[in-house]
This record gives structure tokens, sequence and C-alpha cells, in this order.
């Protein structure tokens, strides 16, 4: 086989080479079908089943109670953060029939662009009031940055939102809520009501699967998108908590914003994820990768592979910032353990850093187009033995430049 790219990309990222050779069987043949995965009927007996294992799985690695409805979808996080402000506005309009518009409350915590960009969706959709719970910048060295986790005194929860949304781990930014929590950049669970079934939603689309999600029959709704550590682009997932699985035709009669349909949880909930054809190459695909971690050992293997590897990076580029190389975007504690950010300090080094790296194979290094600078993301995917080749060439790089100080 051809030598393949390392890829430190920060989605679509990089699958497990086993998982994709085995793929290429059911493209040409799909469970003894004669059809390839790519041909055969969504509604065949042997997709079906399929599908029923997919969600089994699912299960089986979070540990999903039947309290929670596993749903498969398209359209990624960003169709969900349209999706997840109807179908709670929905629920919210059933429970309070009565209550304006104005007085029905979302509450954002704002950590990144991806938690900005889901605020300014719902604040665009109407039929509401947004409430910025948290906003990050506020506690940032200038203000305007998303260069931290904000500490449990800083969030204004609302009583009684319709929602609260927080982004788990933001890919742009490089920042992650902490799973410990006993860490001052963990999500503040402490300040919701207890014994409440909390309208919690996350957005766990670049941490998903890399470690057991903290409080998760806590949440409302969680999705994620299958691109990083799961499966190809082209598949959401979400978990949904049965009672906001509701009537939202019944919600519109109230004065509720209709839902479209394919929107609708309720929907893809009745017909099994299969109103519509699904995206059936990327359900495939995941199913193969959530097979090759249970045969691995589950979430307490890649959460401790996620230490390890971060852990590396993150003590390389110490290593590069006490040699006046590299230059941190995130303050200590608050890093992303998936995607992990920094400056190349000098001019031309940026380039030439990237270019270096692009030579050895090691491909996705540049930082998203909105803030420059590395990016290297460690998803799932990628071994400790190819985070190890980043590390020396890292450290290399760093031993051999200087840049002039005035």
């Amino acid at each position: 086989m051809e030598s393949r790219a390392i890829n430190f990309g920060a989605g679509p990222s990089a699958l497990p080479t086993s998982v994709l050779q085995e793929a290429t069987k059911g493209l040409l043949n799909f469970k003894g079908t004669g059809m390839g995965i790519a041909e055969i009927s969504h509604r065949s007996k042997e997709f079906t089943a399929y599908l029923q294992s997919v969600e089994q799985n699912i299960r089986k690695l979070l540990d999903i109670q039947p309290t929670h409805s596993i749903l498969f979808t398209q359209g990624g996080g960003s169709t969900q953060f349209s999706a997840v402000v109807l179908n709670m506005l929905a629920r919210h309009r059933l429970l309070h029939p009565q209550l304006k518009d104005e007085d029905r409350i979302l509450d954002y915590v704002v950590t990144g662009s991806w938690s900005k960009k889901a605020a300014e969706e719902a604040r665009r959709m109407g039929g509401s009031t947004v409430n910025i719970a948290a906003d990050s910048r506020k506690y940032s060295k200038d203000q305007k940055s998303f260069d931290n986790i904000p500490t449990a005194d800083a969030y204004s929860f609302s009583n009684d939102p319709a929602l609260i949304y927080y982004c788990a781990n933001e890919t742009v930014d490089g920042v992650e809520f902490s799973p410990e929590e006993n860490s001052p950049a963990s999500f503040p669970f402490q300040l919701l009501p207890r014994n409440a079934l909390l309208p919690l939603v996350g957005d766990h689309s670049s941490s998903f699967m890399s470690r057991p999600i903290p409080h998760l029959s806590d949440h409302a709704i969680i999705y994620a998108g299958a691109q990083k550590n799961v499966g190809p682009a082209g598949l959401t997932i979400l978990i949904v908590r049965n009672d906001c699985i509701v009537d939202v035709d019944a919600a519109a009669r109230l004065g509720a914003i209709p839902v479209p349909i394919c929107l609708s949880y309720k929907t893809l909930a009745d017909h099994n994820s299969m109103y519509n054809t699904p995206s059936v190459l990327s359900i495939y695909i995941t199913g193969l990768v959530l097979e090759y971690m249970l045969q691995l050992g589950g979430l307490d293997y890649y959460a401790d592979l996620t230490n390890r590897k971060s852990k590396k990076v993150y003590d390389a580029l110490k290593y590069g910032e006490n040699k006046g190389i590299f230059k941190g975007k995130v303050k200590e504690g608050s890093g992303s353990q998936m995607n992990i950010v920094f400056d190349v300090l000098g001019e031309g080094l940026l380039a030439k850093f990237i270019a270096g790296a692009e030579e050895r194979g090691m491909k996705g290094l540049k930082g998203h187009r909105s803030v420059g600078g590395i990016r290297v993301s460690i998803y799932n995917a990628v071994t400790e033995e190819e985070t190890d080749l980043l590390i020396s060439y890292m450290e290399q790089f760093a031993g051999q430049h200087k840049v002039d100080k005035e």
C-alpha cells in the first residue's frame, strides 16, 4: 500500500487505516448482498439491522440509558444550531402556552467561534430572548479573544430557560471544558437546578467519543458531527432525552415557530431515523469505527490515549515557548485536548514550519483562516506514534531557529 500522510486536520479528520481497508470491501459487497453499501436500499433488512447495531454500540460506549433516544440525521452541527432552538422552543410552548415570546429565554455559554455562531442563529430565528449566560471574551487578555474557559463565578443562568447551550470543545479557538469536575475550567453543572429535567444542550462534535461525557444523563440534547472522531462527513448523531421529542405541530398550533419536518426530532424518532434516505455510507463507516473502538477497549482506552497525546504536544509547545519560537494562544488549564493552537514567531517561520511538516508527510496543521497560526488536531485515529513524529519535528524546529529580539 502507498504511504499515507499523517492527517492533523480539524475535520474531516483521520480514520483508522484498518477501518478504511474494511470499508472498501463493503463498497463492493455489503453483508453478502452482492451490492455495495453506496448502492443498497436503506430500507433493506441488512442495512436496517446494521443501523440498529450502530445505535447499540453508541449506547454501549457512552452508557446511554433508555431515557434518551439516539437519532441519525444530516446537516452537521450548524443545522443543529437551528434544530435545537426549534424543538426546545416547541417543548417550552407546550409546557408554558401562555408565555410571551420575549419571556422565553435561551441561555448561551459563548466560549468560541462555534458557540458564538449558535447564539447568533438563535437570535436570528426569533421567538425568544437570547441571554448570554457567560462570554469568555470578557476574561481574555485583550477582551476580544476566545482564549479561556470562564470560572464558575462568571455564569448567569436564567430561571426556567427553554434551553441552556454550550460547546464542549471549540475547534477554531482551541479551548475545551475540562472533564475533571474539580477543575476551574469544567462546565458549572453545580449551578444548574437539581432533580429537574434540565434543558441542557451540548455540542460535542469535536470531542465526541474521545472520552465519557460528563453528566450525560442530565442533558436534554447532545449532538455531534461524525467527521472528527467516528466517521466521515455527512452524518450527525443526536442523543435526545425522550421528553424533548415533542409534537412540534401541536406546539405550532399554540403559536410556536413551525418546525421543518426533517428538523423535527419526533419525525426522526417516529421513523427510526429513516423518514428520508439517511447518510448510508457515513453510517456504515461510523459503524466500523465504533466496532474498532470497542475492540481496543472503548472510551477508557481512548481517554488515556488522548491524555497522553495532548500532554506530549503541550510539553513540546512549552519547550518551543521557552526557546522563543512558539507562543500558545490559550490560557493554561483551558486548552483543548483535541485541537491545540499556537503561533510560530519570527518573520516567515510560520510558513517554514508548515512547509517542513508537509515535507515530512504531516498535513492539516494550518490554523483556521479566522485566527491563523498552527492547529494540531489529534483526534482518535491519530496514533501516538504519529503524534511522536510531530513532537520530534516541533522540538527540532524550535531548536534550530531563533527570533531576533529588538
